[in-house]
């Protein structure tokens, strides 16, 4: 039986942004479509008097597309001491408009407490949110030397910032 934790953000905040640079997973999903994709870039704060995750996604992403036209999203990052890397670096790499990546990589979803997009069991840390605000990057304010290395081919960001709306730790019970 699979079950959840409940967690504090300052309880979780640590972990979070020690992995976020190795790799967490976003996910998405409008209607039956749903994607996963990792991130590297992120950050956890306050803005609004609300507890907020940011992300940055490129404009060419399919989970773009879904995050978009289904403005919710969990975050799902595996504990320490777990080797997630095969599945960080598939989802990664792959696009969700040519391939299922949680069939690919055996994920297991459990659906969101708070939000309609599903948390992933084996990155069990999960962080839902709704999101509040989407900018899309002004490639002109961006330093040009940051430009020339992260975008020499345009495809910029947009910047979610995203209410959290839960955190927890899923559990599976029968092992």
């Amino acid at each position: 039986m699979i079950t959840s934790k409940p967690m504090t953000l300052a309880e979780v905040s640590g972990i979070v942004l020690e992995q976020l640079p190795k790799g967490i997973l976003l996910t998405t999903q409008d209607g039956d479509v749903r994607d996963t994709m990792t991130i590297g870039w992120g950050g956890l704060g306050t803005n609004w008097g609300m507890d907020v995750f940011t992300v940055y996604v490129r404009e060419s992403r399919f989970t773009k597309t879904l995050v978009d036209a289904n403005p919710v999203f969990t975050i799902s990052c595996p504990m320490p001491g777990m080797d997630v890397r095969s599945i960080l670096g598939f989802c990664g790499t792959k696009s969700g408009r040519d391939v299922d990546k949680f069939e690919a990589c055996h994920l297991h979803t459990v659906p969101g407490e708070e939000v309609c997009t599903p948390a992933i069991l084996e990155l069990p840390l999960t962080i839902e949110c709704q999101v509040l605000y989407a900018q899309k990057e002004d490639p002109a304010s961006i330093p040009s030397e940051i430009r020339k290395h992260y975008y020499p081919e345009g495809d910029n960001h947009t910047i979610y910032i995203a209410h959290i709306k839960a955190v927890y730790l899923l559990q599976n019970d029968e092992q």
